[in-house]
Parts: structure tokens; sequence; C-alpha cells
């Protein structure tokens, strides 16, 4: 895929959940290598966006391509970190034996990985700065030292569209810090689109290079600089907020019009 290719494409898209229409006239595309974060109010479609892309909720209107193709379940070229993901994974689990189930998926624990597969699996581990903890249990992990883990098995199968549900949740300054940088890593890579759900634009502003954000029941896509508005966000969030920007040029978002 080409840097000119739009990486994901709705046109017309409408979604319901439960006999009800969550989202409509979904008309955007994204480019190859963007870092876009996805945005708007609790309740509003964001992880539902994600599951439309991973072909495991389809659209009742309009039509999707990612990729160039139609979304489909286990898309190999997409990786996908949940929300909380890490919390699932079990007591024992070992950040190693986590990352190889990226490359394993549901045959994890029922054959032995090839020497290339375990070289894939260290080189995901060092790419995410953790290789030091590959033996330990990711229960044992500090939460940012966890989300590290749980984004190197979504890249070691080397995807094109890498999507993270809430990574910075629960996460102290520190940690988000540590998060963020390893994503402005691996969008500076230039061969990965990554889409980013957060509650809190700030900690990702250095990096993004868009926005999705979910409007009045209506996706829209802009260039981070049109979406950090302070109208903008008033209206997405139904509270005041106001985008500072320092005397270095820097942006960030403040709510509660203080």
């Amino acid at each position: 895929m080409t840097a000119a290719e739009d990486v994901v494409e709705l046109d017309g898209v409408a979604v319901k959940r439960g006999g009800h229409r969550l989202w409509s006239e979904g008309t955007f595309a994204l480019p190859a290598g963007a870092c876009v974060a996805v945005i708007g109010p609790n309740g509003s479609g964001k992880t539902t966006l994600f599951e439309l892309l991973l072909g495991l909720v389809a659209p009742s209107e309009g039509s999707v391509r990612v990729l160039g193709d139609r979304p489909r379940r286990g898309n190999r070229r997409i990786g996908y970190v949940p929300q909380n993901y890490t919390a699932s994974v079990g007591e024992a689990v070992r950040c190693r034996d986590l990352v190889a189930l990226g490359i394993s998926g549901t045959r994890w624990g029922m054959r032995p990985l090839s020497a290339n597969d375990r070289g894939r699996v260290d080189a995901a581990l060092e790419d995410a700065g953790v290789a030091e903890f590959a033996n330990r249990r990711v229960s044992r992990l500090s939460g940012g030292q966890q989300q590290r883990v749980a984004i190197a098995q979504a890249l070691v199968d080397d995807p094109d569209l890498l999507l993270l549900d809430e990574p910075l949740s629960s996460l102290d300054v520190a940690s988000q810090s540590d998060v963020v940088s390893l994503i402005e890593d691996v969008s500076a890579r230039g061969d990965v689109t990554i889409m980013v759900v957060s509650h809190d634009v700030n900690p990702l502003l250095p990096v993004l290079t868009g926005a999705v954000y979910l409007l009045d029941g209506h996706p829209h896509y802009d260039e981070i600089g049109a979406v950090v508005n302070s109208e903008l966000l008033t209206h997405l969030y139904g509270t005041p907020v106001r985008v500072v920007r320092t005397a270095q040029g820097d942006l960030f978002t403040r709510g509660g019009g203080g």
C-alpha cells in the first residue's frame, strides 16, 4: 500500500446496536501513515467504529473499505488492542507468551513457535521497550508496561493498521508518556496507520495528525489542527473546553472553561 492510498474509507455508513441507530452519515477517508485520535462523549460509538473496521459489526447502511477490501474478521493486517485487554489474560501468562499470541492466534499453546517466530517475538518486545520483562508474568508489571506488551503483541504480525482502544486509560502521567512515546516511534516508521480511542487528547497531541470525532450522531474526520478548536470541542463534549497555545507553540485543552 502506497502513502497515497486511503487505509480506511467510509461512504454513507450508519450503524445500529440493539435496534438503535448509534450513528449515521459516516463519510470520510484516512490516509496511509496517519496517526488519528477517535474522540467523542461516552456512548457515542467510538469502540463500535473499531468493531466495524474489524468486521465484528456490519453497517446498516453504506459501505466500508479497510486496506482496500471489505472488513473481515481475523484480518492479520490489522493489529488491535482492546480496552483493558491485559486485565483478562490471567495471572500466569508471561510477556513473551502474550506477544506470541499475535502470531499463533487461536493455536496458542498447541504448537511450538519456529525459530523465525521466536525472533519476531523478541524483536517486538525490544521495539516496545519491554524486552527485559520477556519472561515475567504480565500481571506483575505496571499498567504502562502491560500496555506496551499488549501493543507489542498487536505489532508482532507487522500490521498495516493499528487500533488502540483507550491505551492511556487508568495510567499515571509517567506511564502515559511512555506509551505515547511508543506510539510516536511506531508512527515515525511511516508504514503503520494508527487509530487511538481516547477521552483525553492532550497526551497524544504531539503525535496526532488528525481525528475522527463523533458529533451529533455523525462521524467526521479532519486534520488535528482543525479539530483542536474550542467551539468544536465544547459542542462535542457539551461542556466548555478551552484550547491553549503555549509560547513554544504547543497546544493543549482545558475543560470547565477555567
